[in-house]
């Protein structure tokens, strides 16, 4: 089961998510053009069908490096806080050091191992001095003490460098996806411009398909008070347009919409609907209650809530807002109980 944490909204600026505002655009979810070897027979609706679906794979994909450029962040901030700690401590170890540097120098003469503390790498004096018994025993262990916390700050700020390089590759996985994206989303607006104005037409009504009010759900009970509270929380988003890359408030994708209605419920689910379908335990179509997370085609590349009485609530795709759906709707992958 996902760890009970409530997630946090994605790093990059919403100026960065594509909105698409007509039906137009959101033909295209559309992430990839037809292949040029598509069956003759396709209708115009199978054409888009397939961009959508193509454009769900897309999205996916941008939302895990999203969430992996966030996690980095994270890190990275961590290992440079702990990197600043840990020279403030050396700091202070090489003062008070330096301190009984200054008052022997002051006396008369300096220990020749106090010289060490000029250097940034006292190892080799501090071993050479320890064999000839130049130092004290208590002089001795403040200098091994800073010796360790010298090799340890030197080992966080590697693994720091290494997390900074790895953030870059990040953002820039996160930068390619987005421009996938968007490339492949005017690619199907042109598929969708090109159709005979009947087929267009057929494929703006069928958009516009699904409930946007509330089915009956009588006798449907969730399975838990948290699944109670996602449900809840999912209904207040019916309406709300589809946004990919979102995860609420204002506009979702599919995963997001899952994401969101559950920190609703105090429950962190991961970004992605392949993710999502590993949040807990797989119950049959027959055994689902409301809360439980479907997700669809082999790949979990989309997913819905089930709400009870043969019906979910999902984002659609570009161009269709959150809504109702007979959870037969497409070929289910599995359903997770949270």
């Amino acid at each position: 089961m996902a760890s009970h944490r409530r997630p946090t909204q994605s790093g990059l600026s919403q100026s960065t998510r594509v909105t698409v505002l007509s039906a137009a655009a959101a033909t295209a979810a559309a992430a990839f053009a037809a292949p040029a070897s598509a069956d003759p027979g396709d209708t115009g609706k199978d054409r888009v069908d397939r961009l959508f679906a193509q454009a769900e794979e897309a999205t996916e994909q941008y939302n895990k490096a999203d969430e992996h450029a966030d996690q980095l962040r994270e890190q990275v901030h961590q290992a440079q806080d702990s990197v600043a700690r840990g020279q403030e401590r050396i700091n202070r170890m090489r003062g008070a050091l330096g301190a009984i540097a200054g008052a022997q120098y002051r006396a008369g003469g300096l220990d020749p191992s106090l010289a060490l503390l000029l250097s940034e790498n006292p190892d080799t004096y501090l071993d050479k001095a320890a064999a000839l018994d130049r130092i004290g025993e208590r002089q001795s262990a403040e200098l091994r003490e800073l010796q360790r916390e010298q090799r340890r700050i030197g080992q966080q700020r590697t693994e720091a460098t290494r997390k900074l390089a790895e953030l870059e590759r990040s953002r820039a996985e996160v930068a390619r996806h987005k421009r996938t994206v968007e490339s492949k989303l005017a690619q199907a607006r042109r598929v969708l411009l090109a159709l005979p104005t009947s087929e267009r037409a057929a494929f703006d009504r069928a958009s516009r398909t699904g409930r946007g009010e509330l089915p009956d759900l009588s006798g449907a009970v969730p399975s838990s008070g948290r699944a109670a509270a996602a449900v809840a929380a999912a209904r207040q988003a019916v309406g709300r347009p589809y946004v990919w890359g979102a995860n609420g408030p204002s506009g979702f994708d599919c995963s997001g919409l899952m994401q969101w209605s559950y920190a609703h419920a105090g429950v962190g689910l991961p970004r992605t609907s392949q993710a999502q379908r590993y949040a807990g335990h797989r119950v049959s179509l027959a055994e689902a209650q409301p809360g439980d997370l479907v997700a669809y085609r082999s790949d979990a590349s989309h997913i819905a809530m089930y709400v009870g009485n043969g019906q979910v609530i999902h984002a659609p795709y570009p161009g269709a807002p959150v809504r109702y759906d007979p959870v037969g709707m497409m070929p289910i992958s599995s359903i997770t109980r949270v």
